[in-house]
C-alpha cells in the first residue's frame, strides 16, 4: 500500500514492506525543535496512526541531514503568560505522548544524532527505540541545565523503563549518553552502525519483539519504601553540587518521583504542574538568557570557510600543551614545540589521560595521539595554518618568539598568542605585518572552559580576526571577541576581585568565609580558592602587569607566599594548604558578621571593573560581558551575568552601596565606570 501524507513540518510515507514512515522535518529550521504548532500538527498525526489498520507499523525518523529532535523550541520558555498556560502546554504534550505509548500498532523511534529532551520523551513514549552507534548520536534530558526538568513524561517513563538509579541520573545531571551507552543502560534497544538503522528500525517492526522491561531490582526500585531511601540519599548527594535555592529543577523532579512513583496519572500531573512553575522562576529566565547567549557567541563565527588543516603550537607548558591535545582532538594535525624533550613529554601524557577519559575507544584514542606530533625542532612551523604561541607572559620572550616565527611561516598562516594580558601592540611592535598576530586566550583547564578571548589588536586585520574566530568554534569552544587592552576582559575583571579578597584577608576575614559567601553566591569556588587553584605566581605576574595600567595595589601576602614558592594547589600549599593528592585540607573558622557583606563586597567590585570594561569598549555590548564571564569564570549563572544582576537589583542602588563601602575606606570612587549604566 502506498500512502504519502503531508503537512507543514511533517510527512507520512508507506514503503514497500508495508511499514508507515513518520518524518520530522520542521519547516524553514536547520533543526528539529518540538514548539506548539509541531505538537498540534503530531497530535493529527498520532490520530492518523490511532486509526490505521492497514500498516503493520510506524518509524519516526528525521527528515533533516543533522539530528533527529534536538528538543523543544527554547524561544517559547519566555512566552508562557502564568502558571496555568505553561500547565496546559505541558498537559497537551503529555496527553499526545500517551496516546503514542498506547497504540495498538509497533512504533520504533529511529535515532541518529541528538536526541535530546522533548525528543527524547517523544522516543521514550514509542514501543522501541533504535540509535545510530557512534559517538556522534547523543541522548539526554538536559533540561535542568535550563532550571526546569523534562515536563512530557520524562521524569516518570526513565526511571520506569531503566529503574530509578540509572534512571534518576539521566533526569538530575542533564547528561548525555552516545546510542552504544544508551542501550546499555536499557532505554534504547539496540544500537548500530549508520548503514544498518534502516534495517534495525525494520526488524522491530517487523518481528515485533517483546518491548523492553526493566529487570526485578530495577522495578523494585520505584517502589514507594525503596523511593523513600533513595530519594533520602540522591537529595544529600545532589545539595554537594546545587543550592536547591539556585537550583530547584532537580529537587522537584526528586520529590516528584518520591512521592508520586512512575505509574498512574498523578505522577505525570505532578510533573506538569512542577515543571510549569519552574518555567517562571528566575533561574530558568535567567539560564534560558545564559543559553541564549551562547548560542549568540557561537554566530560571531561568520567565516565558515575557514578550516585550518595543521596548527603549530609553541610551548609545551600546561597551556600550550593542553591546548595542542585539545586541537588534535578535535581533528586538527598539530604540532607541538618546546626547547626540549622533558617538557613535551608531560604534555603527551596528559593528552593520553584527556583521550583515553573522553574518547574512551581504543582506535579513537590512538588516532588523537596520531594527529599530535612532538616537535622539537620546529618542522611544523614552515606548514601550519595557524601558529598559537603559548609561552611565559614576558613581552620581551614573546617579540623573540614572533620575530624567528614571521620569518618561517607560510605568508598566510595566521599568528596567534595566547597572552593573558599583554596588549597586541605591544607584542607586535617587532613583525614586519603586524596585521597577521591575532590573540586567541584560551582558559585553564582547556578541556573544561568553554571560553576563548578573541582579541583584536589596533594592527590586527578583520580578515585575521574573523578566521581566529571561526577557529574558535571549529575546536568546539566559544569565541568571546575583545579590544586588546590590558587584562582584556576575564583577567581585567577578575584579578580586582581575587586581590579585593585578598584585602579581606588582610583584614582578619578568615578564608574560608570568604570563600563560603561566593559559594552561596552561587559562583562555583570562591576568590580565595580561585587564586590557589591558578596558582598564585601566575596571580602575581597577572596583577603586577595590570598594576602598571590600573591603580591595583598587589596584596602584600600574595607577594610573600610567591616568595616562599607557595604557589598554590600544584606545590600543596598557598592560602590553604593540600593533602598529596590536591585536596584542600579543612580550616575551621569563626565568623559572627553576615556572609552576605562579604559577598556585596567583592561582587561590587568585580560590577566596577565590569561596567569600566563597557564604558572603554573593551566588549561591544553588555550581552557579551555576561557571556564572557558566564563561561570564563562561573559567574553563577541562574543570575544571568554581572550586568544583567546589576540591572535586576537597580544599578543605582548598588552604586550608592558601592560608593559607601569605599568611602568607609578611605578610598576613591570611581564614577566614571559607572556613568553610562547610570545614565
Amino acid at each position: 500500500m502506498n500512502m504519502t501524507q503531508t503537512y507543514k513540518h511533517w510527512r507520512l510515507e508507506s514503503d514497500d514492506k508495508n511499514i508507515l514512515w513518520v518524518y520530522f522535518d520542521k519547516n524553514g529550521a536547520s533543526l528539529n525543535t518540538l514548539d506548539r504548532e509541531v505538537m498540534t500538527e503530531f497530535a493529527d498525526v498520532v490520530d492518523v496512526l490511532a486509526k490505521d489498520t492497514k500498516h503493520i507499523g510506524a518509524i519516526i525518523a528525521s527528515g533533516k541531514k543533522t539530528g533527529f529532535i534536538a528538543g523543544a523550541d527554547i524561544t517559547e520558555f519566555t512566552k508562557f503568560k502564568d502558571m496555568d498556560d505553561a500547565y496546559e502546554a505541558l498537559k497537551q504534550g503529555q496527553d499526545i505522548f500517551n496516546k503514542l505509548e498506547a497504540l495498538k500498532m509497533p512504533t520504533v523511534a529511529m535515532i541518529d544524532g541528538f536526541c535530546l529532551g522533548g525528543g527524547l520523551e517523544l522516543a521514550l513514549a514509542c514501543r522501541y527505540r533504535v540509535a545510530e552507534e557512534s559517538r556522534k548520536t547523543r541522548l539526554g534530558l538536559p533540561e535542568v541545565r535550563l532550571g526546569i526538568h523534562p515536563g512530557w513524561g520524562g521524569t516518570v517513563r526513565m526511571p520506569r523503563l531503566i529503574g530509578a538509579m540509572q534512571g534518576l541520573n539521566m533526569v538530575l545531571t542533564g547528561g548525555t549518553v552516545s546510542g552504544k551507552v544508551a542501550a546499555k543502560l536499557g532505554f534504547v534497544d539496540v544500537a548500530v552502525p549508520k548503514r544498518q538503522l534502516v534495517h534495525a528500525a525494520r526488524f522491530y517492526i517487523e518481528k515485533k519483539p517483546a518491548p523492553h522491561k526493566p529487570s526485578f531490582m530495577q522495578q523494585l526500585s520505584n517502589k514507594q519504601l525503596a523511593r523513600q531511601i533513595i530519594a533520602h540519599l540522591t537529595r544529600k548527594k545532589i545539595r554537594e553540587k546545587a543550592n536547591p535555592i539556585h537550583y530547584p529543577a532537580p529537587f522537584h523532579a526528586l520529590d516528584n518521583w518520591e512521592f508520586a512513583g512512575v505509574l498512574g496519572d498523578k505522577a505525570y500531573d505532578r510533573e506538569a504542574k512542577s515543571c510549569a512553575k519552574l518555567f517562571l522562576s528566575e533561574t530558568c529566565q535567567n539560564l534560558v538568557r545564559v543559553f541564549f547567549l551562547q548560542e549568540k557567541m557561537k554566530g560571531l563565527a561568520k567565516d565558515t570557510s575557514f578550516t585550518p588543516h595543521h596548527v603549530h603550537v609553541i610551548g609545551a607548558g600546561t597551556m600550550g600543551g593542553d591546548i595542542a591535545a585539545w586541537c588534535a582532538q578535535q581533528g586538527f594535525t598539530v604540532t607541538l614545540q618546546d626547547l626540549e624533550p622533558r617538557y613535551i613529554a608531560p604534555a603527551m601524557k596528559r593528552a593520553y589521560k584527556l583521550y583515553s577519559s573522553t574518547l574512551k575507544e581504543p582506535h579513537l584514542v590512538q588516532q588523537a595521539m596520531d594527529r599530535l606530533i612532538p616537535d622539537l625542532h620546529g618542522h611544523g612551523l614552515s606548514k601550519a595554518d595557524l601558529i598559537i604561541e603559548a609561552v611565559v607572559e614576558d613581552l620581551a620572550i614573546k617579540q623573540k618568539i614572533f620575530k624567528q616565527i614571521e620569518e618561517k611561516a607560510q605568508p598566510n598562516a595566521i599568528l596567534a598568542t595566547n597572552t593573558s594580558s599583554i596588549p597586541l601592540d605591544e607584542i607586535n611592535t617587532i613583525l614586519r605585518s603586524p596585521d597577521r598576530l591575532v590573540g586567541i586566550h584560551f582558559f585553564n583547564p582547556v578541556s573544561k572552559m568553554l571560553l576563548v578571548e578573541v582579541v583584536k589588536g589596533q594592527a590586527t586585520s578583520q580578515a585575521v580576526f574573523e578566521k581566529a574566530l571561526t577557529f574558535v568554534r571549529k575546536i568546539d569552544r566559544l569565541p568571546l571577541p575583545v579590544k586588546s587592552s590590558p587584562g582584556f576582559l576575564v583577567n581585567r575583571i577578575l584579578m580586582p576581585y581575587l586581590i579585593e579578597s585578598m584585602d579581606l584577608v588582610n583584614e582578619g576575614v578568615p578564608m574560608a568565609a570568604i570563600d563560603k559567601a561566593m559559594t552561596d553566591f552561587g559562583m562555583p569556588m570562591g576568590p580565595i580558592t580561585l587564586a590557589d587553584t591558578v596558582g598564585l605566581d601566575v596571580c602575581l605576574s597577572v596583577a603586577n602587569y595590570l598594576g602598571k595600567y590600573y591603580t591595583i595595589p598587589t596584596p602584600k601576602r600574595l607577594i610573600e607566599l610567591v616568595e616562599q614558592r607557595k604557589l598554590g594547589k600544584k606545590t600543596g600549599e598557598g592560602f590553604y594548604k593540600y593533602d598529596k593528592r590536591g585536596k584542600q585540607i579543612k580550616q575551621d573558622y569563626t565568623y559572627d558578621k553576615p556572609l552576605e557583606e562579604i559577598a556585596d563586597r567583592l561582587v561590587l567590585r568585580m560590577l566596577n571593573e565590569a561596567f569600566a570594561c563597557l564604558r572603554e569598549g573593551v566588549v561591544t555590548d553588555e550581552d557579551l560581558l555576561d557571556a564572557g564571564m558566564i563561561f570564563g569564570t562561573g559567574f553563577a549563572p541562574f543570575r544571568g551575568g554581572p550586568i544583567h544582576y546589576a540591572k535586576s537589583q537597580g544599578v543605582r542602588e548598588l552604586y550608592e552601596q558601592y560608593s559607601k563601602q569605599r568611602k568607609a575606606r578611605g578610598e576613591d570612587v570611581e564614577v566614571f565606570a559607572w556613568d553610562q549604566a547610570l545614565g
